[in-house]
């Protein structure tokens, strides 16, 4: 039992003291998103004996549902949250009878990772949060719509082995774990820094054909390893959950890649830009991190829409740089051995 470690409480308590900004009605919306984690924990833990465990009545439920129900029902008692916005929901929920006493929008992904239920691998749970605007007496879907530079706070939740918690306030990236015995997140990874350099990328690899000459001319020079321009082997690895390729570049080092690929001209990302893109990149960038888009940095992109979906590109930062250089030369002409036909016949699966 991890008994000399920090609980979260007491730490939310010695942030606030740290950043004056900081209220105490943010640390009551914390706590309540903490619980909400927990349930979802025992509920992924319970795996397909959740339908079983079900007594209510209710009718069966997926767990991506009933982990949105959760959150909902667990962030909307305190009173601090005007209104929720969740992964996939065209519609925000307001909650009734906050008023000008909830400061703070919830942005949500109650299960990320989803497609991984039936085969027992990682979830997650992301989170993000925004300040209602002044005045904001009945949000609409428009107050939502802010930068993520504009984010207070943000944190994801990761199921696996263990149940962790990682938070970021704006002054540094650090992460909890859940303690069982005691039903306390105890704080396990004070201050995470991802490595600059790094010998690990996440990517789906079956999208290769569908990416821009930047993304295959990094992707090539590392599957080259030593004996190409980077000099160093590289390990490819995938989860299909974003929370948990980006928990491990946090401990690991790594970069993380959904980029702009040519499917559809119309939508060229593929993560939704506030319910997952903006929260991971300020953790990533509190982590000493970067998060672009290949052309633009995250945190500066204006959201259109709830929905959005943006390409991401987030990691190490000398990874990073290099992969947001390649896009500048693209932009300019200047890669086009990388954009010949020529180039487009050597994949992944290629034997040497």
């Amino acid at each position: 039992m991890l008994l000399s470690h920090t609980r979260v409480n007491q730490f939310l308590i010695e942030e606030e003291r740290r950043n004056p900004s900081l209220t105490g009605d943010l640390s009551i919306l914390v706590s309540d998103v903490m619980r909400s984690c927990k349930a979802v924990a025992q509920q992924v833990s319970l795996g397909a004996l959740a339908a079983l465990a079900e007594r209510s009545g209710d009718p069966e439920k997926p767990l991506d549902r009933l982990s949105s129900r959760i959150f909902l029902q667990h962030c909307a008692l305190g009173g601090q949250v005007s209104a929720m916005s969740c992964a996939g929901e065209e519609a925000i929920y307001t909650i009734p009878g906050a008023g000008q006493s909830g400061n703070y929008l919830l942005v949500l992904d109650p299960l990320d990772g989803s497609s991984n239920i039936d085969v027992n691998l990682t979830l997650g749970s992301i989170f993000s949060v925004l300040r209602c605007p002044d005045q904001c007496c009945t949000p609409t879907a428009a107050d939502f719509l802010q930068p993520g530079s504009a984010q207070i706070a943000s944190g994801y939740a990761l199921y696996g082995p263990s149940t962790m918690l990682v938070l970021t306030f704006g002054n540094g990236t650090h992460g909890f774990t859940l303690d069982r015995e005691m039903g306390e997140f105890l704080l396990t990874h004070p201050n995470l820094r991802i490595p600059a350099e790094t010998c690990n990328f996440s990517v789906n690899a079956s999208n290769e054909r569908f990416w821009e000459p930047p993304i295959r001319r990094y992707i090539e020079e590392c599957l080259d390893g030593k004996t190409g321009v980077r000099g160093k082997d590289f390990n490819m690895r995938w989860v299909a959950a974003m929370v948990a390729d980006v928990h491990r570049l946090l401990l690991r080092g790594g970069v993380f890649m959904y980029p702009q690929d040519t499917r559809d001209v119309r939508q060229p990302g593929r993560l939704g830009l506030l319910h997952k893109a903006n929260p991971l990149a300020m953790i990533v960038e509190q982590a000493g991190g970067l998060a672009t888009t290949g052309y633009e940095r995250i945190g500066d992109v204006l959201p259109g829409s709830l929905q959005q979906q943006v390409p991401v590109i987030l990691g190490s930062r000398d990874e990073v740089e290099r992969i947001e250089r390649y896009h500048s030369d693209y932009l300019n002409g200047e890669d086009k051995p990388f954009s010949s036909p020529l180039f487009s016949t050597r994949t992944l699966l290629r034997t040497n």
